[in-house]
């Protein structure tokens, strides 16, 4: 059973950092690029950045771009997000996600994620 368990999340002062963690279980993490999506309050799900397997190569939605940083450490089937200069626009929950088995490539369409983590609240505010 695939499992992804964030935290990290908290409330935090605008243009503090906060480090998101993913735990990931259940499947062979590192043969699967992963994602990170958020929802904000009242709002619909947004892809926030995503990696590949290797962490070689990584991608951002315009709104982190320059101060959000994804990495991963296969050794330890974990998944980051390092989230700086943060925005009361950045309040949201934070969700893990991984592509559905038949994906293995980035991808940022949201309706190709197959399995999520149960979220962890980021709040921005002063």
């Amino acid at each position: 059973e695939v499992q992804l368990v964030e935290s990290g999340g908290g409330l935090v002062q605008p243009g503090g950092s906060l480090r998101l963690s993913c735990a990931a279980s259940g499947f062979p993490f590192d043969d699967y690029a992963m994602s990170w999506v958020r929802q904000a309050p009242g709002k619909g799900l947004e892809w926030v950045s995503s990696i590949t397997w290797a962490g070689g190569r990584t991608y951002y939605a315009d709104s982190v771009t320059g101060r959000f940083t994804i990495s991963r450490d296969n050794s330890k089937n974990t998944l980051y997000l390092q989230m700086n200069s943060l925005r009361s626009e950045d309040t949201a929950v934070y969700y893990c996600a991984k592509p559905s088995d038949t994906i293995t490539v980035v991808t940022t369409n949201l309706g190709d994620f197959g399995s999520w983590g149960q979220g962890t609240q980021v709040t921005v505010s002063s």
